[in-house]
C-alpha cells in the first residue's frame, strides 16, 4: 500500500508541468507569424536537440544517462514537448531521443513558451507549469485582435511581461554534488532590464499579417550563438594610456556573467599598430573550469570550479598591458568567444566543427593617440 501510494504521488509530481502533452506544431504559426516564425526557426531553440547541435550532441554522447541508462533527461528543457517526456524523465525507463519523434525535434516550440503559467522554484534546477488550456497562449500587448486560431491571455500572467518566462530552464542547474554548472542569475533578480528585454529586443516587422504593427518582439533569440550584435550595447570597452603601459576597461553592464556555460571561452585581443608594424599583446583569456579531485570534469562528474576567471555580473574588468603608447599609436581591441574551450575540442571530438571552432568576434574598439 505504502508502495501504491508513493508511485501515486511520485506520477503527480512529475506530471506538474506535464498537464497535457498536446501542443500545437511551431508549424501552425507560420501563416500568420511568418517574420517571428523565420527567427524562430534559426534559433537555437529550434535546434536544441542532439540531432541538431552538434556541441550538444558531443556532450550527450558521453552523458551517463545515455551511455547506461538511454534515458534523455535533458528533455525537461531540450525537447519539453515530446510526447515521453515523463519517460524521459524517470528512472528506469528507456526513452532516447529520437530523430523521427516530431515531437522530439521540436525543441522549445512556440506553443510551448507561450503556455508557461507559472514558475515552480526548485534547489536543483526550476520547473515549468503549463496552462491546461490548448491553444491559448500567453501574450504581452495590451491590444490584439481575436484570432480564429487560438486564444490569446495577456492579463494575469506576469511572466512573459517581466522576462522570468526563460528562468524554469535558463537560471541555474545544480548536478549531484550541489554544483551549480550554469547559472544565469541564481536569486532571479532583475534591475530594469531582464531575460526577455535584452534577448528578445523589439525589431522592425509586424507581429502577425493579421494585426499589422511596426514592431514585435525578437524571436531569434540574440546570443553566444548568433545575434550577438545585438547585446553590445550591454557591454563597454574603454582604455587608457598611463606613462608606460596601458590600460583597457571592459564594464559588463548584465545582471549574468558574459558567458554562463562552462565550455564557453571568452577572449580578448589587443594589437598595437604603428607605422607599418603591428604588435599584438597576449590574449586574456576568460573562462571558467569546473572539475573533480583537481582535474577538469564533465558537468555530471564536476564538483567544483578549479579556475574562475569569466567577467561577472556587473563587474568592471581592467586589465594592464605593459607597453609604452607613442604618438601616432593605433590599438585595436576586439572581445569575443569560442563556444567550446579549445583544449576540450580533442576530448568531445569537435577539431573539426565550425560551430566550435570559430572565434565570434562580439565587439570591436578602436583608439588612436
Amino acid at each position: 500500500m505504502k508502495y501504491i501510494l508513493f508511485s501515486l504521488l511520485l506520477s503527480l509530481s512529475l506530471n506538474a508541468n506535464d498537464k497535457t502533452r498536446d501542443y500545437s506544431s511551431s508549424e501552425d504559426c507560420k501563416d500568420c507569424h511568418t517574420q517571428i516564425y523565420n527567427e524562430f526557426s534559426g534559433s537555437m531553440h529550434t535546434h536544441s536537440t542532439p540531432q541538431k547541435d552538434p556541441i550538444h550532441k558531443a556532450v550527450w554522447d558521453r552523458h551517463p544517462q545515455n551511455l547506461k541508462a538511454n534515458r534523455y533527461g535533458c528533455g525537461k528543457c531540450h525537447t519539453p514537448t515530446a510526447d515521453n517526456l515523463n519517460d524521459m524523465k524517470t528512472k528506469g525507463k528507456k526513452a532516447p531521443p529520437m530523430m523521427d519523434n516530431a515531437t522530439h525535434q521540436a525543441g522549445i516550440s512556440c506553443a510551448y513558451c507561450h503556455r508557461i503559467e507559472g514558475i515552480e522554484l526548485h534547489k536543483k534546477s526550476n520547473t515549468n507549469i503549463m496552462a491546461d488550456k490548448e491553444k491559448n497562449f500567453f501574450g504581452t500587448r495590451t491590444t490584439h485582435i481575436d484570432s480564429p486560431y487560438h486564444g490569446i491571455t495577456t492579463e494575469g500572467n506576469t511572466h512573459i511581461k517581466n522576462g522570468n518566462v526563460c528562468i524554469g530552464c535558463h537560471s541555474h542547474k545544480r548536478n549531484k554534488h550541489g554544483l551549480n554548472v550554469c547559472s544565469t542569475n541564481i536569486d532571479n533578480e532583475m534591475d530594469g532590464s531582464n531575460c526577455v528585454s535584452c534577448h528578445m529586443p523589439k525589431v522592425k516587422g509586424t507581429v502577425s499579417i493579421m494585426n499589422e504593427t511596426p514592431t514585435h518582439t525578437y524571436h531569434g533569440f540574440a546570443g553566444a550563438h548568433s545575434d550577438s550584435d545585438m547585446l553590445t550595447q550591454y557591454v563597454d570597452i574603454t582604455m587608457k594610456k598611463d606613462n608606460s603601459k596601458f590600460i583597457v576597461n571592459i564594464n559588463n553592464k548584465i545582471s549574468h556573467a558574459l558567458l554562463l556555460h562552462p565550455l564557453r571561452t571568452a577572449v580578448l585581443k589587443v594589437s598595437v599598430t604603428r607605422g607599418q608594424y603591428i604588435q599584438k599583446m597576449k590574449d586574456e583569456i576568460f573562462v571558467r573550469v569546473i572539475g573533480h579531485n583537481g582535474k577538469p570534469a564533465m558537468p555530471w562528474v564536476a564538483s567544483t570550479t578549479l579556475r574562475d576567471t569569466m567577467i561577472q555580473g556587473k563587474e568592471n574588468r581592467t586589465i594592464h598591458y605593459d607597453y609604452k603608447l607613442k604618438k601616432g599609436d593605433k590599438v585595436d581591441i576586439v572581445l569575443g568567444w569560442y563556444l567550446v574551450n579549445p583544449k576540450a575540442l580533442k576530448e568531445l571530438g569537435l577539431e573539426n566543427e565550425d560551430v566550435a571552432t570559430k572565434f565570434t568576434e562580439f565587439k570591436k574598439e578602436s583608439f588612436s593617440f
